[in-house]
């Protein structure tokens, strides 16, 4: 079965996680996808093949190759809460350039989305128009898998032990948080979560999501002075405290900001939440400090019990980890650039699993699927990528295939 037939079967299984279950996983539908994949890496021969309770993945192929480290591929099965994923209908089309019609009537229009002339001649999978489509991360899923099927019915590639994990809930920043790093025991792993062929992601944001809590007092508008506290002024008040100038809309490449998810104020009640970003480690403890100082300021001004806020770090910048074990990037590199790939790097404005991974030990660069406007109706995957994100991970185990990869 090819990469494309793969990602096609993939797709039409429902894996939308769900930030306020509060399980593990979020939703019980991933288990679908997971037992498939299960089923599958069995069919085909790898070995410790198991599914665990909170829905990850694992499996492994057996090192051919004496000293060679152990290097693992890691993608993630579900899939954004916010669009729909639910009866995703992919449709293949040879793409001669101009706007693509979907089957609702939308319009996926090359004067939007302009880098569609890069893809003119070749075969992309795009949506109906109702739903995503799921190449996050479904197609790392498919080009792993694919790989896997290689190296199973082709013994003569020489690798060490190579590990396999598909992980539930990444979307919702819990993809790693129950990872068994040592039950997966690699040396190493890449995630296969990137979008344009090409991508090579090692550097990250440091992430934090913080809630402000209000609390204000209601006195007849008559007979206030001196007695009311408005939760919506207080909100105005903080928010307009906060730098216009670096928000999610104002800022690009390795500059941080903050964004504003939602406000609710009323006179007695108020809730601001809202996440902070920053790739420097120094200028990230710098903006959680500043909301600290803005809630104090409300708490002096109203009252101790006005404000109040909590602030929970995400994940860290895989960089710290990744740079004590650099030749992941650079055989990242060779390995594209031996399957005629220009990699394209910059600063993720975002984390993946590998973030956590690579605190948790497991030093972990991410790699392109090849997707394009992810978590979105418009969201559509060439395949010819596909295909060149499964030549690039044979390449790297070829490359990691002796302690010289090491």
């Amino acid at each position: 079965m090819s990469v494309k037939e793969k990602f096609l079967r993939y797709v039409k299984i429902d894996t939308q996680s769900d930030p306020e279950t509060g399980t593990h996983p979020s939703t019980e539908k991933q288990f679908v996808l997971a037992r498939l994949l299960a089923d599958e890496l069995r069919a085909m021969g790898a070995e410790k093949v198991r599914v665990d309770e909170h829905c990850y993945v694992y499996a492994e192929i057996p090192a051919n190759a004496e000293g060679a480290p152990a290097l693992g591929f890691i993608s993630h099965m579900d899939t954004e809460p916010v669009c729909s994923g639910k009866d995703v209908k992919p449709e293949c089309i040879l793409y001669r350039g101009g706007d693509i019609p979907l089957k609702n009537g939308k319009v996926l229009s090359e004067k939007e989305f302009p880098f569609l002339k890069n893809y003119v001649g070749q075969e992309l999978v795009v949506t109906g128009g109702d739903t995503l489509l799921g190449a996050d991360d479904k197609a790392g899923v498919a080009e792993i898998m694919t790989a896997v099927e290689t190296l199973l019915a082709r013994p003569e590639i020489k690798h060490g032990k190579i590990g396999i994990a598909f992980t539930p809930d990444e979307e919702i920043g819990e993809g790693a948080s129950l990872f068994d790093v040592q039950g997966f025991g690699c040396d190493f792993a890449y995630t296969v979560d990137g979008e344009e062929i090409g991508e090579l992601g090692y550097e990250t944001f440091n992430a934090a999501e913080a809630t402000l809590t209000l609390a204000g007092k209601n006195i007849h508008p008559g007979s206030a002075k001196g007695k009311m506290i408005n939760c919506a002024v207080l909100a105005g008040e903080f928010l307009a405290a906060l730098p216009a100038d670096e928000t999610p809309a104002t800022t690009e490449g390795r500059q941080g900001f903050f964004h504003v998810e939602s406000v609710r104020a009323e006179v007695e009640s108020g809730e601001i939440r809202l996440i902070v970003r920053d790739h420097d480690m120094g200028k990230f403890l710098a903006r959680k400090a500043f909301l600290e100082e803005l809630t104090e300021k409300l708490r002096e001004k109203y009252g101790e019990k006005a404000a109040k806020i909590g602030i929970r770090d995400q994940y860290y910048n895989c960089l710290e980890k990744i740079k004590e074990h650099f030749h992941l990037v650079e055989n990242a590199r060779k390995a594209m650039k031996e399957a005629g790939v220009a990699p394209i790097e910059a600063p993720v404005r975002g984390g993946t699993d590998g973030c956590t991974l690579s605190f948790m030990g497991l030093p972990c660069p991410n790699l392109f699927t090849g997707g394009m406007n992810a978590h979105s109706v418009f969201e559509f995957i060439p395949v010819p990528a596909m295909e060149k994100a499964v030549e690039v991970l044979l390449n790297l185990v070829k490359i990691y295939s002796s302690p010289i990869g090491k």
